[in-house]
């Protein structure tokens, strides 16, 4: 499977150069490490927008690169709006480039279908798909969150779903679990960037066999020092990156920081990178503003960033903090803090946990607990523990050596 001929079609339901999050990033920097390896790789990338002239697809930078305009009609079963998308220009794009390997990124956006659509188009082809987040489990936003609360579900169940959901019945979630096992059949393997993540999909119905773990390959760093020091100043740089949203726990830090000691306040500062708070409920939208306005002087807002920000970003902090209230997978700012060197605290639940080892290379704090957050920005800023956890951080894998273990799993598929 590994000739310099074979053909891969990754697939997408962003192109970075519109979405920023994790899993579009990953998929683009894999897409971009094949074709670095001498592989005929072809990236199809979701998108919202528009096409000139009303077309389905697109190119974006150069022609290896093909935006799918299209969209989900039925969000509950995931299925694509325009079955026309799927019958017709799917597969007439499979036909064209006839790929060896087809790796799924996501499905949002786009449809569930594609993947029948792979399979009936081209029977003989490989299909990958990465698993970047529960939405297949749960109709929450893939949150594994209680609708309309911040209490954590342990598992997908039809009864409690439909609770959730008291419009759909509990049949509904079985029939819907149903036809999302049934295209998931057509899969041939499954990778995941964490062993939690693995763990919830063999609980769904997943055969363990047919996941692997390999986590999302970073760039390699040009620089991970530590960031230089004032006469007499103490590692008190805290930075968030990630969308501003409820489930991300923005409300969590802020009241952390918010409850620490005058003395200590003069020690800290967070820098708040990223975007979307006006996107927000209104009365979440109150409440963080807020908390903004008392702490003044103690919090920056940055706004959004673009990827390529991100070492002179993490050059400037000392800990990076993901107060994230529900599971995560891997979130990919974790390998990024690890790659340039940055101790990470983190809810204590999750892929967070899995990938932060407490007391070595970060901290851990109680999930949705800004008290227990507020006791760890105390230690870690009184203790002087940077420099031992800093030295005890391993770099994640590289693009390359991600790119690597994709291929081990092929040939064995």
């Amino acid at each position: 499977m590994s000739g310099l001929n074979q053909k891969i079609l990754i697939i997408s339901h962003g192109h970075p150069d519109h979405s920023k999050g994790g899993a579009e990033v990953a998929a683009y920097n894999l897409f971009k490490e094949y074709q670095a390896q001498g592989k005929d790789a072809l990236f199809l990338a979701r998108s919202g927008e528009s096409s000139h002239g009303g077309s389905v697809f697109s190119s974006r930078n150069n022609e290896t690169e093909v935006l799918f305009h299209t969209s989900i009609g039925d969000w509950f079963n995931l299925r694509c709006a325009e079955s026309r998308h799927m019958a017709e220009h799917f597969s007439g794009l499979l036909t064209r480039f006839n790929p060896e390997v087809v790796h799924f990124h996501h499905y949002a956006h786009m449809g569930l279908e594609m993947i029948r659509i792979v399979k009936n188009t081209l029977p003989e082809a490989k299909i990958i798909f990465t698993l970047h987040e529960y939405m297949a489990i749960c109709f929450n936003n893939g949150q594994m969150v209680k609708k309309d609360s911040t209490k954590l579900c342990y598992e997908s169940n039809p009864v409690d779903c439909s609770q959730c959901f008291p419009e759909k019945s509990s049949a509904d979630f079985f029939m819907r679990k149903q036809y999302i096992q049934s295209m998931f059949e057509l899969v041939d393997h499954f990778i995941s960037p964490s062993h939690f993540l693995i763990d919830r999909y063999k609980a769904w119905g997943i055969a363990e066999e047919k996941m692997t773990m390999i986590e999302n390959g970073q760039p390699k760093a040009i620089n991970s020092d530590p960031r230089p020091l004032a006469s007499g100043e103490k590692r008190g740089r805290f930075a968030f990156f990630g969308q501003i949203n409820p489930f991300k726990g923005i409300d969590v830090i802020l009241e952390a920081f918010a409850s620490l000691s005058e003395d200590l306040r003069e020690q800290v500062h967070l820098d708040i990178h990223g975007a979307n708070l006006h996107l927000q409920e209104e009365s979440f939208q109150e409440k963080v503003n807020g908390l903004l306005e008392e702490l003044s002087g103690v919090v920056t807002m940055h706004g959004s960033y673009e990827p390529h920000e991100m070492p002179r970003l993490l050059a400037e902090c000392d800990w990076m903090i993901i107060p994230s209230i529900w599971w995560e997978n891997s979130p990919m700012v974790i390998q990024e803090a690890y790659n340039h060197g940055r101790p990470v605290i983190s809810a204590d639940i999750g892929g967070m946990a899995e990938k932060i080892i407490d007391g070595k290379t970060g901290y851990h704090f109680r999930r949705g607990s800004h008290q227990s957050l507020a006791s760890v920005i105390e230690k870690a800023v009184t203790t002087d523990q940077w420099s031992r956890i800093h030295n005890n951080i391993v770099k994640p894998i590289n693009i390359e050596e991600c790119a690597h273990e994709h291929f081990k799993v092929l040939e064995n598929v």
